[in-house]
Formats: C-alpha cells, sequence, structure tokens
C-alpha cells in the first residue's frame, strides 16, 4: 500500500497496531483513575497561562514562577480547557439572553469560575500526553527501523508500549513525558543535522529549525533536559560532521538563539519570571544509581530487564554489535541513568527510557541476523509477552 509515496508494509502495520494498543491502555487508565490534585493544579495554572492570568502579585501564575515545572506541561494541560471554553463563550452568542452561560457574552471574575459549564475534563487534561506519548513511541520506532530494520524497530516499540513507567506518566499532567520526548528527538536530530551536513545545502535549513524547536520545547519541558540534550548534541554534531565542521558552531549557536526565543515565549515574554529559568535551581544535579536500580527491582519491568541484560553480554561479548548505531544510546542511558536532579523532583531515569531500548532494539537486531536467529527470536517473543503481562497486570494495580 502507498499513500503519496509512503510506503505501508507489513512494519509500518505492525507499528500502527502497537500504537493502537498504547492509546487503548492509556484510554483504559484514564478511565480507572479519578482526578487528582496534581490534575487541578496543572488545569487552573495552565487555563492561567492562556486567559491572561490574574496571579498573586510578582509572580507568573498562582502557581508561582515555576523554576522547578517548566511551563510546556501546564499550557499543555490547559490548552484543550481554554478552547473549550472559548467555544463555549462564542456559542454563547447564539442562544437568547436569559439562557447563556457568561453574562453579557463574557466570563466575568477568575479564569477558573468556568470550570462547572467544562465537560469530559479528565480527559481533555491527561489525553494530549498520552499523545505525546504515541508520538515519541512511533519516532522511537522510525528511528530503530531506519537503524536496525523492522525486527528491531518493533522490539523495541514493543517494549516501549508496554512500559508501566510510560502508561504512568502518560495518563495524569506532567513535564516528565515531554522532557523525555523532547530530549529522544533532540539527540536524533542532531545526529540527522549532521549527517544532512554531508549532502545538499538545500536539505540543512529543515533540520535545523527542527533541532532549534526540539531543544526549545524540551527547555519548555525542563532546563536539565534541554542542557543535557544540547551538549549530546554537540558531541555527536562534531563527531558525525566530519569535513563540515566548520559549520557546527554556527549552527549551535543559531539553534541556542532560537530556543531562548521559545522558551521566552513559553513564559508569555514576561521577563520576571523568565529569569527564574537561570535562578530557580532546575538544573542542578548530582549522580546516584538509586532509580535506575528501584527500575530494574521492580517486577513489572522483568522483561525490559531481562532484554538489556542479554543486550549487555551480547554487546560485550560481540564485535559486530559494538559500533555507533548501537554505542550512541548506551552511552545516553549509561549518563541520564546515573542523574538526579537535587533541587527540584524529577526523572531523569525515565528520559533514559527510550535510549535503553533503542539499544536493546539494536543489539537483538544484529544477533538476528546471526546463526542464532531462532533462539533470539523466541527470546524475543517471551521477552515481549512477558512484559505485555506484567504490564497489564502494573495498570491494573496486581504490584500496587
Amino acid at each position: 500500500m502507498r499513500f503519496k509515496g509512503f510506503y505501508v508494509g507489513r512494519g509500518q502495520r505492525v507499528a500502527a497496531l502497537l500504537l493502537l494498543v498504547l492509546f487503548a491502555e492509556c484510554l483504559w487508565s484514564i478511565a480507572r483513575r479519578p482526578m487528582e490534585p496534581n490534575d487541578y493544579r496543572f488545569a487552573r495554572c495552565g487555563r492561567e497561562m492562556w486567559e491572561r492570568p490574574s496571579a498573586i502579585a510578582g509572580y507568573f501564575t498562582t502557581c508561582g514562577n515555576l523554576n522547578g515545572d517548566g511551563t510546556l506541561g501546564y499550557r499543555i494541560a490547559g490548552l484543550p480547557l481554554t478552547l473549550q471554553r472559548l467555544t463555549l463563550l462564542a456559542t454563547d452568542h447564539f442562544r437568547k439572553t436569559e439562557d447563556r452561560l457568561y453574562a453579557n457574552g463574557e466570563l466575568n471574575g477568575t479564569t477558573w469560575e468556568a470550570r462547572h459549564q467544562l465537560s469530559w475534563v479528565k480527559y481533555l487534561l491527561r489525553v494530549p500526553f498520552a499523545l505525546f506519548a504515541i508520538w515519541l513511541g512511533g519516532g522511537l520506532w522510525w528511528v530503530t527501523r531506519r537503524l536496525f530494520g523492522n525486527e528491531g524497530g518493533a522490539l523495541a516499540l514493543a517494549l516501549y508500549v508496554f512500559s508501566p513507567p510510560v502508561i504512568r506518566y502518560a495518563t495524569t499532567p506532567n513535564n516528565e513525558i515531554l522532557a523525555m520526548w523532547g530530549l529522544y528527538g533532540l539527540v536524533y536530530t542532531a545526529m540527522g543535522v549532521a549527517h544532512a551536513l554531508q549532502g545538499p545545502r538545500r536539505k540543512w535549513r529543515p533540520r535545523i529549525i527542527l533541532l532549534t524547536v526540539a531543544l526549545g520545547l524540551t527547555a519548555a519541558a525542563h532546563l536539565l533536559a534541554a542542557l543535557v540534550g544540547f551538549f549530546a548534541g554537540v558531541v555527536f554534531l562534531f563527531y558525525l560532521a566530519e569535513r563540515r565542521r566548520m559549520y557546527v558552531s554556527q549552527i549551535l549557536i543559531l539553534s541556542a538563539a532560537g530556543a531562548f526565543v521559545i522558551l521566552f515565549a513559553c513564559f508569555g515574554l514576561h521577563l520576571q519570571p523568565f529569569t527564574y529559568v537561570f535562578t530557580g535551581g532546575s538544573a542542578r544535579f548530582w549522580f546516584s544509581l538509586y532509580a535506575i536500580t528501584n527500575f530494574f527491582r521492580d517486577p513489572a519491568h522483568v522483561g525490559i530487564t531481562v532484554a538489556s541484560a542479554v543486550s549487555l553480554v551480547v554487546y560485550a561479548t560481540t564485535r559486530r554489535s559494538r559500533y555507533f548505531g548501537n554505542t550512541a544510546p548506551l552511552v545516553m542511558f549509561a549518563a541520564l541513568a546515573a542523574v538526579y536532579t537535587t533541587q527540584v523532583f524529577t526523572a531523569p531515569w525515565f528520559w533514559a527510557l527510550p535510549f535503553l531500548l533503542t539499544f536493546i532494539g539494536g543489539v537483538f537486531a544484529d544477533v538476528l541476523e546471526s546463526r542464532q536467529r531462532k533462539l533470539f527470536l523466541g527470546l524475543s517473543a517471551a521477552v515481549v509477552i512477558a512484559q505485555a503481562a506484567l504490564c497489564w497486570g502494573s495498570i491494573a494495580g496486581v504490584f500496587g
């Protein structure tokens, strides 16, 4: 099947099916969980960002200046509610005066006074984050398939779809899923820019613009994720650009400048709260293996743990698995897994997850081209089935 030059083969159909499964998991989890205080906080402060906030004097919103949280999560949570309110205001003009929801066709008082007129709030708040998780899943499949083929891409995506932390963060308003989405895209976009530098100049601009947007949105989600992605991009750009390294510094400067503009816009072009990005301490970090150790000890992650252990053994003992496509995600995972933030509560270990799955997909794809193909096909199937069962048990409350 072809749609305007895009070929839909077996690999694409498998990926689409897995992403539909992920969406079903998210909808089921959203339906089962009632609204929580964190949901109301994101809804209120996100709407204030869009609807001319009546915040405490000197603060960006009633949530404060958000020096610990990025603005992107709040804006994404508040946008559907704001759009629904604007729709209600627009349709109100077609009602009789005595039947109007808002006097004089506008809402008097605070933005939160319209909450009783909004519907499907739980889904409007949470589904956008599930869509970002699906977007990241599609990006993960695209990268691993381009690097390792259909089998590597399918394995990486299957483990992602049946990962309990992904379901958990995809079904509640937060900046972690956005930071993971932005960081993974930022790193591989930087690699794409480096490869584009080897080709004609007409292909440079779109990828540089994409790199700028990725850096800016990642910074809007979490500053530390953007800094990690930026420095990783510096390393990969200089390593891969080869004879075009003279252009790398210019690209990085332009991308950083554009990212500052995007980040400033996410603060509503208000200079005072924007300065807290640099003084709030959200990017302060140190090193610890506590969080990632707990991840691998969790019985709900046994499938990913087994696949990770096997991949590390194969990588260490098989020369054909030690190349840039496998090494780069392994290095990114190792760097992020050991990081924890000291000023705010966040989850860098979660940002590392798609890099780990990329590494697993690459190593397994290499072995599937060897004499041990049948053995590793069986192991891949067993790992995915076990992880799927554990994931459904986890979101159903079997593991707490």
